[in-house]
C-alpha cells in the first residue's frame, strides 16, 4: 500500500466516525468513508492533493498518506483526529450532557484547517433539506472534483478553488444550485488564499473574516468553524432543527427557538459546540409534528 505514514498517540481511544462525522457531507459525500475502525478522506494541502487513511487501534491511530500533499496532511494528523482537543474546560452541568459524555468518550473535536473545503458544502446546505444540500454536493464533486491519489477506486477530490471560482451558474444550476448560493460559493472560492489563513488567526477574527463575505452569515460561519477550526464553542444559530433537539435534550421541550436553545446552552459557555454535537449524536430526538418537507428542486423555482 505504501505511501507516507505515522502513528498519533492519544489519552484515550478515539471514535472515528463520531470524530470525522462532520467533515463527511452525508453517506453520498465522495470525499470520505468510513469503514470498521478507519476513515479515508482526499483533501487538497497547500503543498497538493492528498489521502489520507486513518485506522484506530485502542489509543493509537495509525495515519497513512498518499499524494503531493502527503507530508503537509500527516503533520496536521493530530489536529484532524481530536490530539489537541482538549476537553478540561468542560464541565457536564446536568444529568444528560454528563450521560452523554460518558457515553460518547470517543467523541474528540477535531479540525481539518481547510477552510474553503467547509464552506462549500456549507453554503449549499443553506435554506435547503439537508438531503438536497448533499445531493447538490455529492453531484458538484463528482463532476467538477478529480480521482484523489492513493489505492481507493471511487474517492475524489473536491473542486479546487479555482474551478469553483470561474464555473458559470448554469452549471451550478444542473446540481440543483440556484444562482444565489452558487454566487456565494464562486466569491468564496475567489478568496480561497484569504479564507485559508483564518485557520491560523484567532476565533473571533476567523468568524470576522468568514463573515465578511457575501453570502456568509452567522450559521454558516459556526458549520465552518466546527470543521475547520475546531471551535468547541460553535453554535450553527439559524439551523431549523437543532433547537428542538437541543431543547429536548435539557429541558424536556419539544419545540424552541434560536433564543431559548442560547439560554440553555449558556451555562456551557466556551463549550456549547461540544454540547451541541454530543446532543446530535446521542441525545433524545424531539417527537415529530406534521409530515416532512418535501424535496423541492430549489434550481426550477
Amino acid at each position: 500500500m505504501n505511501g507516507l505514514a505515522r502513528t498519533v498517540a492519544l489519552d484515550r481511544p478515539v471514535d472515528l466516525r463520531l470524530t470525522l462525522g462532520p467533515v463527511r457531507r452525508g453517506r453520498l459525500d465522495p470525499t470520505v468513508r468510513f469503514a470498521a475502525h478507519e476513515a479515508w478522506r482526499a483533501t487538497r494541502t497547500p503543498e497538493g492533493p492528498a489521502t489520507t487513511r486513518i485506522v484506530s487501534a485502542g489509543a493509537n491511530v495509525t495515519v497513512r498518506a498518499w499524494g503531493p500533499g502527503a507530508a503537509w496532511a500527516l503533520e496536521a494528523a493530530p489536529a484532524l483526529v481530536g490530539a489537541l482537543d482538549d476537553r478540561r474546560p468542560f464541565v457536564p452541568r446536568d444529568r444528560v450532557v454528563g450521560d452523554l459524555h460518558r457515553r460518547l468518550g470517543g467523541l474528540r473535536l477535531g479540525r481539518t484547517g481547510a477552510v474553503t473545503e467547509a464552506i462549500v458544502p456549507s453554503i449549499l446546505e443553506q435554506k435547503v433539506i439537508g438531503l438536497e444540500a448533499r445531493r447538490s454536493y455529492a453531484a458538484l464533486v463528482r463532476t467538477l472534483g478529480e480521482p484523489a491519489p492513493g489505492p481507493l477506486p471511487g474517492l475524489m477530490l473536491p473542486p479546487s478553488p479555482a474551478v469553483l471560482a470561474h464555473t458559470p451558474a448554469h452549471v451550478f444550476h444542473r446540481f440543483g444550485v440556484e444562482r444565489k448560493r452558487a454566487d456565494a460559493i464562486r466569491v468564496a472560492a475567489s478568496y480561497a488564499r484569504r479564507l485559508e489563513e483564518a485557520a491560523s488567526l484567532p476565533l473571533a477574527e476567523a468568524y470576522a473574516r468568514l463573515t465578511a463575505l457575501p453570502g456568509v452569515g452567522p450559521w454558516t460561519a459556526a458549520e465552518v468553524a466546527m470543521v475547520a477550526l475546531g471551535d468547541p464553542d460553535a453554535v450553527s444559530v439559524g439551523d431549523y432543527h437543532l433547537p428542538h433537539h437541543v431543547a429536548f435534550a435539557l429541558a424536556g421541550e419539544p419545540r424552541a427557538d434560536d433564543a431559548r436553545m442560547l439560554e440553555l446552552l449558556e451555562p456551557y459557555r466556551g463549550q456549547r459546540g461540544r454540547v451541541v454535537r454530543l446532543i446530535m449524536a446521542g441525545g433524545p430526538a424531539p417527537p415529530r409534528f406534521g409530515p416532512r418537507l418535501p424535496l423541492n428542486p430549489i434550481a426550477a423555482m
